[in-house]
């Protein structure tokens, strides 16, 4: 080796590499060769997004959940518990396991129930890996393999948590949702991503995958906190916002009837919510963000930063309000959107018990660095989707930093005591 290095560093001709007994190789018509391949394809992967609403799902004659995990009797299940639910419904795990046994009996092939887990609720699951972790060691433990499922039963949160651990065992276990709140119900479970927050930052770490299947329980709801129960409605006025002013109309009428938790009432705006979210990931032609757009996130930008300035204590679905109302608030400086309708939006969201406005509103530099944090979750090029009418959007690539400090301190002022 050292007569060979010698030979390259001293020889006469450095271009010219000595190889074993005596065989030359020159380099330099490889460096004049041109490149001899390269290849190019467009491909695309075909995807089922499975979605089913119903109401009490466990119960032995509901063949809603056994439809979507029937596939071999081979197959195994791990349940992952948000520990909310848990608490709400300590038997759950029996009731699961009382369930796959039932439609066993009536000769399905569903999955062998290996484990029922209590994973830590709410947005403390996605400030650490705990329950990634934990994801991926039951996995490891009871024998998941790729065709056998995970079942995620809580929040949004939980939902990004576990499905984030999912995604990375086996490089993708499927993973079936359970949504427990209204926002998972409408919004979150609807969505490809997988996400934990870092760095301060909302859903910094995240994976794209299309969930094995949605099942949507409405029974969930009876037990939440009237806080919860609403928050998630703030997701249903985006959606209507961008989309459809139809249901905006409806949302608007129907405010007090959902306010009082009125099912009747709910239920249908829950579920066209869901189906527009649905509609856009399989129709919008970007489902996994390979361009900068995010036209969904009408009202995020603002909202992202704003939970993280509180150190999560500010809810997804009120943060989202408030983001709403402050997008609103600039478009009207911007002289994009009515002061009309404007005032039926915050109208809409005030009517539903949303809130408005919160006093860190007031930290504009610390609110305005949410643009930039947004840009780089992006990809590099800032997109905005603000409004011009209910049902017509518009996307912008700056915002003026005047304005949205000028809307953010109208908005402060009006949580000032």
């Amino acid at each position: 080796m050292r007569a060979c290095l010698r030979c390259v560093v001293a020889g006469p001709k450095p271009w010219r590499i000595a190889l074993r007994r005596g065989i030359f190789l020159s380099i330099e018509p490889m460096l004049a060769r041109p490149i001899a391949m390269q290849l190019d394809r467009s491909f695309q992967v075909d995807f089922k997004h499975r979605v089913r609403m119903t109401r009490d799902a466990l119960h032995p004659d509901n063949a809603t959940l056994s439809s979507v995990l029937c596939d071999s009797p081979d197959r195994r299940v791990i349940a992952f518990v948000d520990s909310g639910v848990h608490q709400a419904h300590p038997d759950l795990g029996d009731r699961l396991a009382n369930y796959l046994g039932a439609r066993a009996a009536l000769g399905e092939s569903v999955p062998q129930l290996r484990a029922v887990e209590i994973v830590t609720g709410g947005e403390a699951a996605k400030n650490s890996l705990d329950v990634c972790e934990q994801v991926l060691a039951a996995t490891d433990r009871h024998g998941i393999d790729r065709k056998s499922f995970i079942l995620a039963i809580g929040g949004g949160a939980v939902l990004d948590a576990v499905g984030f651990g999912a995604t990375l065992a086996h490089r993708g276990v499927r993973l079936v949702r359970m949504p427990t709140t209204t926002l998972a119900m409408d919004d979150a479970a609807m969505g490809v991503k997988n996400g934990l927050n870092q760095f301060g930052k909302k859903n910094f770490v995240g994976t794209f995958s299309v969930p094995w299947a949605v099942v949507s329980d409405e029974c969930f709801l009876a037990t939440l906190s009237d806080r919860h129960f609403l928050a998630g409605f703030s997701e249903a006025v985006k959606i209507a916002c961008l989309k459809d002013p139809a249901l905006f109309a409806q949302i608007e009428g129907d405010a007090p009837r959902i306010r009082s938790r009125d099912l009747g009432a709910a239920m249908p705006i829950i579920s066209r919510s869901a189906q527009l979210h649905l509609d856009h990931i399989a129709d919008g032609g970007d489902p996994f963000e390979l361009q900068e757009a995010r036209p969904l996130d009408f009202g995020h930008w603002a909202a992202h930063k704003l939970e993280s300035m509180s150190n999560y204590t500010i809810a997804h679905g009120d943060a989202v309000a408030i983001g709403i109302a402050l997008d609103c608030q600039y478009a009207v400086r911007a002289k994009l959107l009515s002061a009309n309708d404007q005032t039926r939006i915050e109208r809409c969201l005030k009517s539903l018990g949303l809130p408005l406005h919160h006093p860190l509103l007031a930290q504009t530099d610390q609110l305005v660095r949410g643009l930039e944090e947004f840009r780089e979750h992006l990809g590099g090029g800032l997109t905005i989707t603000l409004l011009r009418s209910i049902g017509q959007s518009v996307e912008v690539h700056a915002m003026d930093r005047a304005i949205v400090t000028a809307s953010a301190q109208a908005l402060a002022a009006l949580a000032a005591p």
